[in-house]
């Protein structure tokens, strides 16, 4: 929970494996016998919701000073409402807990989640049908990924047709924890919607060639995709009359977890937030992207005339941590001298370090090249800590470059996790993009993000009930009435940014 000052003023947790032992999770989730297919219990993630506000309430939180509430979900997983399950879910008994009004209501009990990878031939269906890897790309931001929801829900549809016909409504996880505060079926908006291999992610329409490709119907049972910024409508009066929110509290858009990262983390455009932990990960601000066959694009989460990036690297911190073993004596003050006295560049030799296989590219091995270009066995100790570092930081960059991204003047970039509390690490990082890097905390950003796009939501729906008015009085919407939607988006974008009182 933040105020209007965008400080945090509460905040708490429910860890699935300790808290609800009885669901027999590991990590939240169940291992299936191929050790391909994931899945979580959807009663599950209900039943932490019920627990979560019990705690709060016994705390004695207010929940009637709540004025907007949001929140993300694991991306890619989904939901599946079983037929007649939404005149439940606008009416459970506020006597009960919501997991026992809601048990019945899911078609798949076990939700396919985003660590699932059962589904390649659905995904060489899928890039097949809409004519090839980079085309889907094109379209929809991303070439075919088993854990993508399409993908998903064709395994569902072609394993268990009749499951399928009984389901009216499928969510993602962000959609379907919107729609337990809604009571009714919550959108999907954008942002979350883009990481599914369905959404056509320039006119924000699904796109026909995919839907198609993956299940018949599938348009009606997901609805219409909504910005992310978008009111859903007042939150449901089961939680009115058991926990005591006001009537009037604003459900805006739940998305996915990496886009409310971004929201968190407070990124504007050109900016780079890049977590250095035990994989790499990459979020990026794009104008104009270019989808490519690694990476990301999403609809941008905080501005939906932009686009956010996503690359992950699956050897970051333990590759770092072996060089550091085999070449500083598992010293980090070693690795940090050892990188000082060798120079920028590294006098022409590089490096590609994947001691299991990358995602992005898709390669694995130790390749050390020479400034003749040359390929060579080894390096002396201090040319490898920097063919390393140099060469992670320079895959990024490449990459990012080829999605679409562009350093500018005002790049900023805001690193996190593990290695970006070592200065010398940062330093090659700063030299590769040439552009200033700044350290944050972004603990919890998802949750953080979440509770910032409340309140960006909230104003808004405000600003448009201001406009509303404002028509309704004016014979014709003339150059004041123009000048007024520009100054109010702006003030929008002012007030995520920086908070009330930057603007």
């Amino acid at each position: 929970a933040i105020d209007e000052q965008l400080r945090v003023i509460y905040e708490d947790n429910v860890h699935f494996d300790k808290d609800l032992p009885e669901f027999k999770t590991q990590g939240g989730v169940y291992i299936h016998g191929d050790r391909l297919t994931i899945t979580s219990p959807v009663l599950m993630w209900v039943k932490a919701l019920d627990l979560i506000l019990e705690k709060m309430k016994s705390l004695g939180f207010n929940f009637s000073q709540v004025r907007a509430l949001s929140g993300a979900g694991q991306q890619h997983g989904s939901v599946y409402w079983k037929k007649g399950s939404v005149q439940i879910l606008k009416n459970p008994s506020s006597e009960l807990p919501l997991h026992q009004s809601l048990k019945a209501c899911f078609s798949v009990s076990n939700s396919p989640i985003w660590m699932d990878s059962s589904t390649a031939s659905q995904c060489s269906a899928l890039e097949k049908a809409v004519g090839g890897a980079q085309h889907l790309a094109s379209i929809t931001g991303s070439r075919a990924y088993e854990r993508f929801t399409g993908n998903q829900i064709a395994k569902i549809y072609s394993q268990n047709p009749e499951v399928y016909m009984e389901t009216e409504r499928i969510s993602l996880v962000s959609s379907f924890a919107a729609s337990l505060f809604l009571g009714a079926y919550a959108p999907i908006d954008y942002s979350d919607g883009s990481g599914m291999n369905l959404l056509q992610i320039w006119k924000k329409v699904w796109s026909v060639s995919c839907l198609d490709a993956c299940a018949p119907g599938l348009e009606e049972k997901l609805g219409c995709p909504v910005p992310s910024h978008s009111v859903l409508g007042p939150i449901s009066p089961y939680y009115s009359q058991r926990y005591g929110f006001s009537p009037d509290c604003k459900i805006v858009a739940f998305t996915g977890d990496n886009p409310a990262s971004l929201a968190g983390m407070r990124l504007q455009e050109g900016d780079i937030a890049i977590s250095l932990g035990t994989s790499d990960t990459l979020f990026l601000w794009i104008q104009e992207p270019t989808p490519a066959l690694e990476g990301h694009i999403l609809c941008n989460p905080v501005d939906s005339q932009t686009y956010m990036a996503l690359l992950c690297f699956k050897n970051g911190s333990l590759m770092r941590e072996r060089i550091r073993d085999d070449c500083a004596s598992g010293s980090w003050d070693e690795f940090s001298k050892a990188l000082s006295s060798t120079v920028a560049g590294n006098n022409g030799n590089l490096g590609f370090y994947f001691d299991v296989m990358e995602i992005t590219p898709e390669a694995v091995g130790i390749h050390r090249f020479n400034r003749d270009n040359q390929k060579v066995s080894d390096f002396p100790k201090e040319v490898e800590i920097r063919a390393l570092i140099e060469g992670q930081f320079m895959a990024k960059r490449i990459h990012a470059e080829k999605l679409g991204y562009k350093v500018m003047p005002r790049t900023r970039i805001l690193a996190t996790g593990g290695a970006s509390h070592n200065k010398k690490i940062l330093q090659v990082l700063s030299d590769v993009f040439n552009a200033p890097v700044y350290t944050i905390d972004t603990a919890n950003s998802a949750c953080l993000g979440s509770a910032y796009r409340a309140i960006h939501g909230k104003t808004v729906d405000q600003s448009f009930c201001l406009l509303l008015h404002h028509s309704l009085s004016c014979s014709s919407p003339g150059p004041r009435f123009k000048m007024l939607i520009s100054l109010i988006y702006e003030c929008m974008q002012v007030y995520v940014k920086g908070g009330p009182s930057a603007i």
